[in-house]
């Protein structure tokens, strides 16, 4: 029988391991391995997030042989990938990151615009996607939340998504939208809300009170409710459809 003593109990214990979380974030700064073929590039990146006390860059590369080995070594928090790494192909090279240091977090840099390749970057398992040419606030911010566990996608991405949503076909398509999220079940569409705001698994299942498992339950129905075959295309229903508020 659950009373409240232990209700109490429970939640005194997560404030106190969030403070806890918040405690040790303060003392040790997010390390980050700078992947990028352009030395000028890498340097300027690195002289940039030196000056913030929070983050520490703890290598550079420039090709997959060098980044998997620093990945391995280092053990970064955060890696900044750039796709183009000349004869290299970024793309392939996020998995083996991902190998290589498994609580890793890949943020891509680009100059790339094209939202298929946006797509694929983020069904490899990059956590955030920045285009090179973005302030540098916005990178640092990418930084912060992506360490945090969510995801980030470029804003410009963000703003073609709901533009799609203005041009689309008539109110068919909007009816048969509709008759989806309508089987939704409450529980169901706050998911949907959180995954839209860039949460993984482990955040949401924390902030529900739930397990990990339940939230992959609920994620494999949603995603037969809407007809959507991963967490970006959710992502993008969720915008289009006000399932979600896409981030400031």
């Amino acid at each position: 029988m659950i009373t409240t003593d232990t209700l109490l109990g429970s939640f005194t214990k997560m404030v106190g391991q969030k403070a806890e979380k918040m405690m040790i974030r303060q003392l040790v700064p997010i390390s980050i391995l700078i992947v990028d073929d352009h030395a000028v590039l890498r340097f300027g990146l690195r002289a940039i997030l030196e000056t913030q006390p929070q983050l520490a860059v703890v290598g550079e590369a420039n090709d997959s042989s060098s980044a998997l080995a620093l990945a391995t070594t280092q053990q970064p928090d955060i890696v900044l990938l750039d796709l183009d790494l000349g004869k290299e192909n970024g793309f392939d090279l996020i998995p083996g990151l991902l190998d290589a240091a498994p609580n890793t977090r890949v943020i891509v840099l680009t100059g790339v615009r094209d939202p298929a390749a946006h797509k694929r970057v983020v069904q490899l398992g990059a956590m955030g996607l920045v285009l090179k040419e973005t302030a540098l606030e916005l990178i640092l911010k990418a930084i912060d939340k992506v360490y945090a566990g969510e995801v980030w996608l470029d804003r410009t991405m963000i703003a073609s998504i709901l533009n799609t949503r203005a041009h689309a076909n008539g109110s068919h398509e909007q009816n048969a939208r509709a008759a989806k999220i309508a089987t939704l079940t409450e529980r169901e569409r706050e998911i949907v809300g959180l995954i839209g705001e860039g949460l993984r698994n482990k955040v949401i299942a924390e902030r529900l009170v739930i397990s990990e498992a339940t939230v992959r339950n609920h994620l494999t129905s949603i995603f037969a409710k809407l007809g959507v075959d991963d967490r970006f295309e959710l992502v993008v229903f969720a915008y289009q459809n006000q399932l979600a508020q896409p981030p400031p």
